[in-house]
């Protein structure tokens, strides 16, 4: 992991294009531009927003750039690798989450992440969709567009990153994954920087035709009040998720980020009921009896 053959300005270029080029598909999507929202890290570097809020399609979508440098490393990014400790460090990535207006259109998650301390680098990312109801054919999709994408550049990678986003996005604390996964890698420098990097800009521009074509079939569907409660229900398990045990959240709040754009991954609307089931048999049910448990949904 030679840090003379990193060109971190070339990542730097993507991650910002990419960022862009998702803001200007979606907001043309809900006919309603993503605010624009700069901010500044005091130790150093920044970030910008870009926040939908109150839309046809997304009652809130966040795509947020980060940069920053730091000069010393939170426990959450050097737990792992105790040999970095204490070093400076830089980190850099788009992250977003969409939330739906419709409780037929899931909600979905996608980051790419690169980070350096001293001469160590490695490249992250990946995404996974959280649905509230059950259409198979759209976990097929979007699984396979993963895959694709990454057998291009190697088949071996696909199988590898499925089932560590299946293991990553899990409530330990109520023993049930959190969607449907999709893909997960972290700590990747496999093969040197180029197909490292190679690998995260696979990751990142599959985002938009692994969901595009799921917000198309599913945005007009008919709903009320009924899926409207379940979809506010199930995103309680997304803020558990997001809060007790997601990562990228535990470093963006211990290295001193700015709480706002962190936390723009939260839903608008929420709830919360004690021991709630739901009828046997019923819409809300087949969720956590077909797509929740995992599945090898690319080969179906």
């Amino acid at each position: 992991m030679n840090a003379a053959s990193v060109d971190s300005a070339a990542v730097r270029e993507y991650l910002v294009g990419l960022q862009g080029r998702i803001a200007a598909r979606f907001g043309a999507l809900d006919a309603m531009p993503f605010v624009r929202d700069p901010w500044e890290r005091p130790e150093g570097g920044g970030g910008m927003t870009l926040i939908l809020e109150g839309g046809g399609l997304l009652e809130r979508g966040g795509i947020g750039f980060s940069h920053v440098t730091g000069t010393k490393l939170p426990p959450s990014a050097s737990a792992h690798r105790p040999e970095i400790a204490g070093r400076q460090w830089e980190a850099m990535g788009v992250s977003l989450v969409f939330h739906p207006r419709n409780p037929h259109v899931p909600t979905v998650h996608m980051n790419v992440r690169f980070f350096m301390a001293g001469d160590t680098w490695w490249f992250g990312g990946g995404m996974d969709l959280t649905p509230y109801y059950a259409y198979e054919e759209d976990c097929v999709h979007f699984h396979r567009t993963n895959r694709d994408a990454l057998d291009r550049i190697d088949p071996s990678l696909h199988p590898r990153f499925k089932k560590a986003c299946d293991d990553y996005f899990f409530l330990k604390h109520r023993n049930e994954p959190r969607g449907i996964g999709g893909t997960f890698f972290d700590d990747f420098s496999d093969g040197g920087f180029a197909k490292s990097f190679e690998v995260m800009r696979a990751v990142g521009d599959a985002f938009i035709p692994a969901y595009e074509p799921i917000v198309a079939r599913r945005r007009d569907i008919e709903y009320g009040d009924r899926e409207r409660d379940f979809q506010a229900y199930r995103r309680g398990r997304y803020v558990e998720f997001n809060l007790v045990w997601d990562r990228g959240t535990l470093f963006g709040l211990q290295s001193g980020g700015r709480s706002e754009s962190i936390l723009m991954s939260m839903p608008p609307v929420v709830k919360w009921r004690y021991d709630w089931q739901p009828t046997p048999g019923s819409r809300e049910a087949k969720l956590a009896e077909v797509l929740m448990p995992p599945r090898d949904w690319a080969t179906l």
